[in-house]
């Protein structure tokens, strides 16, 4: 038989074949079909966990006795009942390919219910796969991405599989991955914050306009805490000394805890440069 496996950093099947030999008991009938089929070279997967490498061999992996138990169906067929195996390891031979590992990204189509939103990004499992293929190949792969994944008047968490899409020429070591999207209904609460100025040297003033911005909170329903007051809007003098319009893009601090999402309004403000003397 030859081995299947998804070792990191080796072809997916062994080069060589190995035979296993047990003591298996079944009736007459079915032991007669299984000699048919005992010609023929079966390929088993075997999970990466219980594969080990030989000692002073890169390519040479072992797998005991004790882990073939759980693979008794796959080498002999349901019907047999093991009885013990005769050798206490075989081993495979996996050559090593070219690979790297890059993350998964999510495309989603993904519409809510009003007043439902998700709880931060979409989470995928595994979040990251293994590719392999030739080296100039390779150089040009940084992302995989997976299928569109679709819901449409959300509200509910969500969970499923997505299949990855597929890249000419390279093998990935997963084809799919599952995917899980935390939702839950939300509230609405806002505030005008003062935006203040960060990080301006002595002997400078920075005035802003307008020198209030609209804070717009999204909290978990049902609401737990009063975010306002907690959240600082500010602009850096760093941005404004690297403009050249002297229009700055706002930043926020301090988000409240139980608040999924906060936005400020507006987003870019008018700052004038006052140097004393």
């Amino acid at each position: 038989m030859t081995a299947q496996s998804n070792l990191e950093g080796y072809a997916s099947e062994s080069s060589n074949s190995s035979v296993i030999v047990a003591r298996c008991r079944t009736s007459g009938f079915k032991l007669l079909r299984f000699s048919d089929n005992s010609k023929r070279v079966k390929t088993v997967f075997f999970d990466p966990a219980d594969l080990h490498r030989v000692p002073g061999e890169s390519e040479l992996f072992r797998i005991d006795a004790a882990d073939l138990v759980g693979y008794v169906n796959e080498l002999f067929g349901g019907e047999a009942i093991l009885e013990s195996f005769v050798s206490q390891s075989v081993q495979f031979r996996f050559t090593r390919e070219n690979h790297k590992k890059v993350p998964v990204q999510a495309v989603e189509n993904i519409s809510y219910k009003s007043q439902y939103m998700a709880m931060g990004r979409i989470k995928l499992v595994p979040d990251s796969v293994t590719v392999y293929g030739e080296a100039f190949q390779l150089q040009n792969i940084n992302r995989i991405m997976t299928e569109t994944i679709s819901h449409e008047n959300v509200k509910s968490s969500v969970h499923g599989v997505a299949r990855l899409e597929s890249v000419p020429g390279v093998r990935l070591s997963d084809r799919i991955v599952n995917y899980s999207i935390d939702v839950t209904r939300y509230v609405e609460v806002s505030e005008e914050v003062f935006v203040s100025v960060r990080n301006i040297p002595a002997g400078h003033d920075l005035s802003v306009f307008p020198p209030v911005a609209k804070v717009v909170y999204k909290c978990a329903f049902p609401l737990s805490i009063n975010p306002s007051g907690k959240m600082r809007v500010y602009i850096d003098y760093k941005d404004f000394a690297e403009s050249r319009s002297g229009r700055c893009i706002v930043h926020a601090s301090g988000l409240p805890s139980g608040v999924i999402d906060a936005s400020v309004e507006p987003e870019v403000f008018d700052c004038i440069e006052n140097i004393r003397k």
